[in-house]
């Protein structure tokens, strides 16, 4: 069954929500990223996903010391996977020893595809593709720049390489809960063999069901942010939803 990831985007040392892939449209819902990260592992999460957003616009690890309090928090009870800033092999192998489950590189798949392939090769089943797209182009450097490369053809580079996922994010319904752009992660998810991770939009109940049918196999599963903070969606209802029953 597909897997629920609820999301810490990391800004300034504090749990926030953008809109939209906008750093000045930011609602901060808990200054304290390890804590939130308990409260999620308490209701029953397993999995985590973190985002370094001001790292992603640098290039370079700018929460680290919140992302360890995470890690030391839940590292060893929850899969904890991080993008955001992460663009050298060296970057890749600190944070894993660290103790994340996965890394996931995004600017870096468009700009240096061999060092994913690389990596991939080196941390067999940890390394995962982010891929930010506007409108079908693929967006880097924290989804400031726009590319004329699109989705599929970005993850179709991948294809082969052993990479674990494609994290998909439609950045145009981040945050702003308009629901999974299903159409578009579907049409990716048909086009690669790669397992898809949903990203962007997720607003109800109903996206949480639309991940179980049949057309919707080849996905990982979705990330959730803002429905899961501002209490759109029961953590154990979707939880439910996504256990398989004996």
């Amino acid at each position: 069954m597909p897997i629920l990831f609820p999301a810490i985007d990391l800004k300034d040392g504090a749990c926030v929500r953008l809109k939209l892939g906008l750093m000045d449209q930011a609602t901060v819902y808990n200054a304290d990223p390890a804590g939130q990260s308990r409260e999620f592992h308490d209701v029953g999460f397993g999995h985590l996903h973190v985002v370094d957003l001001n790292g992603a616009f640098k290039g370079d690890s700018v929460n680290g010391e919140a992302v360890d309090a995470i890690l030391a928090a839940v590292g060893n009870e929850m899969k904890v996977q991080l993008g955001g800033g992460i663009r050298t092999m060296a970057d890749i192998e600190g944070w894993l020893d660290k103790g994340l489950a996965r890394v996931i590189l995004g600017t870096v798949a468009v700009r240096d595809p061999d060092l994913v392939k690389a990596a991939a090769r080196r941390f067999p089943g940890r390394i995962a593709v982010g891929i930010d797209a506007k409108r079908g182009k693929v967006a880097v450097e924290g989804w400031a720049e726009t590319s004329e490369l699109t989705a599929i053809d970005l993850a179709k580079r991948f294809e082969d390489a052993g990479v674990s996922a494609v994290i998909y994010t439609d950045i145009d319904r981040d945050g702003v809960l308009a629901g999974i752009n299903w159409p578009a992660t579907i049409d990716l998810a048909e086009a690669v063999s790669i397992p898809i991770i949903a990203s962007g939009g997720l607003a109800s109940m109903a996206d949480i069901v639309r991940m179980t049918m049949p057309d919707a196999k080849a996905l990982e599963g979705a990330i959730s942010g803002r429905a899961l903070y501002d209490g759109r969606i029961d953590p154990k209802e979707a939880l439910a939803v996504l256990t398989p029953t004996s």
